[in-house]
């Protein structure tokens, strides 16, 4: 694979070892989800419009202009569009739960890692502090702020007593 000259060694990992993982995460995943991504997928393609346009499209032009009394099939059509549209639109919900899923895992582990390095921080905040009163340099003043450890869940509640929730309208 081709990386830039520039990017960090520990970054390119990174992006190899989560790759990985995505790959076995699929290969693992249910059949009915691998099945349920394929025909989103081809459903969103100009191919299947292209078919779409061609099968529909062909039907009316021969009902409304062609055809020399009226087809019954007509009403066919709607009725077989409507079904199609009824598990097109599973497919599409269950392919958007899979990735709503993805979503939160990555920000799930978004979340864990910024904890992290808000705990190192802190840790290194401490450190330095050490360091300057060995030195004899006065630390800054705001320094014990940036010691403290930053709770998640405190930071989640006071969110949750500011932010308005969502309308109902």
């Amino acid at each position: 694979m081709n990386e830039p000259q520039n990017m960090n060694g520990a970054l390119a990992d990174n992006i190899h070892r989560l790759a990985a993982r995505q790959r076995r995460v699929a290969a693992r995943a249910p059949w009915s989800d691998r099945l349920a991504g394929r025909i989103t997928a081809f459903t969103g393609s100009m191919l299947f419009v292209a078919l779409h346009l061609t099968f529909f499209g062909g039907w009316i032009v021969w009902n409304l202009w062609l055809s020399p009394r009226f087809d019954p099939t007509f009403v066919v059509l709607a009725m077989i569009a409507s079904v199609e549209a009824i598990f097109l639109s599973t497919f599409v919900l269950i392919s958007q739960n899979r990735m709503a899923a993805q979503a939160q895992a990555r920000a799930d582990l978004d979340l864990h890692i910024n904890l992290l390095a808000e705990h190192e921080l802190s840790r290194l905040a401490t450190l330095v502090r050490q360091i300057a009163e060995r030195v004899g340099v006065e630390p800054p003043d705001d320094l014990a702020e940036v010691e403290r450890d930053v709770r998640a869940e405190d930071v989640l509640d006071t969110l949750d007593q500011v932010t308005p929730p969502p309308s109902s309208a």
